[in-house]
C-alpha cells in the first residue's frame, strides 16, 4: 500500500500541495491550458473535458485519503494495551462528570510519557480525576499539598540516622511514586517548586549525593487555583515549559451538575449501606508501555509534519499572518514545544481510535500544548488578548493541509 502523497493521479503533480486546491482552481488552471488560437466553440468543449477531469482527479484524491484511513484501520493489530485504555477511560468518565477534556488531557499525558498543569476554580473535580486515574491503575499514587512552608526534603526525602547501625538510611518522599498530584502548587516558594521541576525533568532525585531513578510510568498532575494569588508563588514562565500541556478547566453545564449530584448521592449511600464494592478497575504498567510505543509509531504524514512545525514556527515569527499577531507576542514557543506537540497529537489520534495523525488532532491538542510556552508583550495584556487568543487566531490564518 503506497503513501497518500505517492498516489498516482495524471491531473496533479507530485507535489502534496496541489492536494489543497480545489476542484474550481483545478478547472481555472484548465482554463489557462486551453487558452490558445482555437475557435470559440473547440476550446469551450475541451475546457469543459479538462474541467471535469480536474473534478473528478480531485475526488479520487479525497476518496484516496478516505480509502487510506480505512485500510490503515482494518490492518490495526488488535494490542492488549487499546482495549485496557479504553477501559481505563470509560471508568473515568462515568465517575468524573462533566471534564471530559481534563480525563482526555490527563490520558494524552499518560500516553506522551508527560506532565500535566491544570487551572480552575475549586471543585471542579481536579484532585478526584487524578485520584481515580492513580487507582485505577497499577502502581502508586500520593497527593502532596503544598504550602509556603515546604520544604525540597518534603518532597524527596531524606537521611535519617540509624542509631542501631551507625549509619544513615534514605526515606523516600512523596515524588517517589508512580502517579504524583501536586496540590496547588503556586501556593510552595521556588526551590520546592524547583525540586518538583527537576524530577520532572530529569526523572531522578539526588539525597546526599546519591541520585534515585524515579520510576519508568512517572506522572506528575500539577493544579494552580486561579482565583486567589495571595500567598502564592507563581511558576516562572522559563519553568512552565517543563510541563507538556497546560489546560484550563471550567464548570459543567446544568445537565451535567444534575448528573454529579445523583453519582455523589449514589456513592454516599452505598457506604452507608456498607454493599460490598465492585471489582476494581487495574489495568497493567505493560499495557500502558506498550500504548506508548504505538503512540510513538502512528503514522503521521508529511503535510500534517509540515503543518504541525508551521503552526509552532509561526509563533515566533508571526509577522507573516497579521501585524495583529506580531504586534501580540513576545517571544514564541521553543523547540520543546514541537517535540511536545508531535507526541500530544499522536495520542490523541490514537484514543480516537485511529493509527494516523489529521490536523485535526494537531488543531485540538495546540492550544494546551502552546498556551503556557508563549510569553505576550504589553499591547496584547492592554488590549485584553490571552495567550489562548493568539493562539486561536494564528491557527485559524494558517493554511490546513
Amino acid at each position: 500500500m503506497g503513501d497518500l502523497d505517492r498516489t498516482d493521479n495524471s491531473a496533479h503533480s507530485g507535489n502534496p500541495d496541489d492536494w489543497s486546491k480545489s476542484a474550481s482552481e483545478h478547472a481555472e488552471d484548465a482554463d489557462e491550458r486551453v487558452d490558445g488560437g482555437q475557435g470559440d466553440d473547440e476550446r469551450d468543449d475541451e475546457r469543459d473535458d479538462l474541467g471535469r477531469a480536474a473534478t473528478d482527479s480531485y475526488a479520487r484524491n479525497e476518496d484516496a485519503y478516505d480509502e487510506r484511513g480505512d485500510e490503515r484501520d482494518d490492518e490495526r493489530d488488535d494490542s492488549v494495551s487499546r482495549p485496557d485504555i479504553i477501559a481505563l477511560r470509560d471508568h473515568m468518565e462515568s465517575l468524573i462528570v462533566g471534564q471530559s477534556v481534563l480525563v482526555n488531557r490527563l490520558l494524552v499525558a499518560l500516553l506522551a510519557d508527560g506532565h500535566l498543569l491544570v487551572e480552575g476554580a475549586p471543585g471542579l473535580a481536579k484532585t478526584r480525576a487524578i485520584k481515580v486515574l492513580g487507582e485505577a491503575l497499577e502502581g502508586s499514587f500520593q497527593r502532596i499539598q503544598f504550602t509556603p512552608d515546604l520544604l525540597p526534603a518534603d518532597l524527596t526525602g531524606t537521611e535519617l540516622y540509624q542509631a542501631e547501625t551507625g549509619s544513615f538510611k534514605f526515606h523516600s518522599g512523596p515524588l517517589l511514586h508512580d502517579i504524583v498530584l501536586a496540590d496547588e502548587v503556586n501556593r510552595a516558594p521556588a526551590k520546592v517548586q524547583s525540586a518538583l521541576l527537576e524530577a520532572m525533568a530529569e526523572r531522578q532525585v539526588t539525597v546526599g549525593g546519591k541520585t534515585y531513578p524515579l520510576p519508568k510510568l512517572y506522572l506528575v498532575m500539577a493544579t494552580q487555583n486561579p482565583i486567589e494569588q495571595e500567598g502564592t508563588y507563581p511558576l516562572p514562565e522559563a519553568q512552565l515549559d517543563r510541563f507538556l500541556m497546560h489546560i484550563h478547566i471550567d464548570y459543567p453545564s446544568a445537565d451535567q451538575e444534575r448528573n454529579i449530584l445523583n453519582l455523589v448521592r449514589d456513592e454516599e449511600s452505598s457506604l452507608m449501606r456498607e454493599d460490598a464494592p465492585s471489582k476494581p478497575l487495574t489495568v497493567k504498567q505493560e499495557a500502558v508501555f506498550q500504548a506508548r510505543n504505538e503512540v510513538l509509531n502512528l503514522y503521521m504524514s508529511e503535510s500534517v509534519e509540515n503543518y504541525l512545525l508551521q503552526i509552532v514556527l509561526a509563533t515566533r515569527d508571526p509577522g507573516g499572518y497579521g501585524d495583529d499577531l506580531a504586534r501580540w507576542i513576545e517571544y514564541g514557543a521553543s523547540p520543546r514545544a514541537t517535540l511536545a506537540l508531535d507526541r500530544c497529537a499522536r495520542a490523541h489520534a490514537w484514543l480516537a481510535g485511529r493509527d494516523y495523525v489529521t490536523p485535526d488532532d494537531v488543531q485540538t491538542i495546540c492550544p494546551d500544548v502552546l498556551r503556557h510556552r508563549l510569553i505576550l508583550r504589553y499591547e496584547a495584556e492592554a488590549e485584553g488578548v490571552s495567550a489562548g487568543r493568539f493562539i486561536s487566531e494564528l491557527v485559524a490564518r494558517i493554511a490546513v493541509p
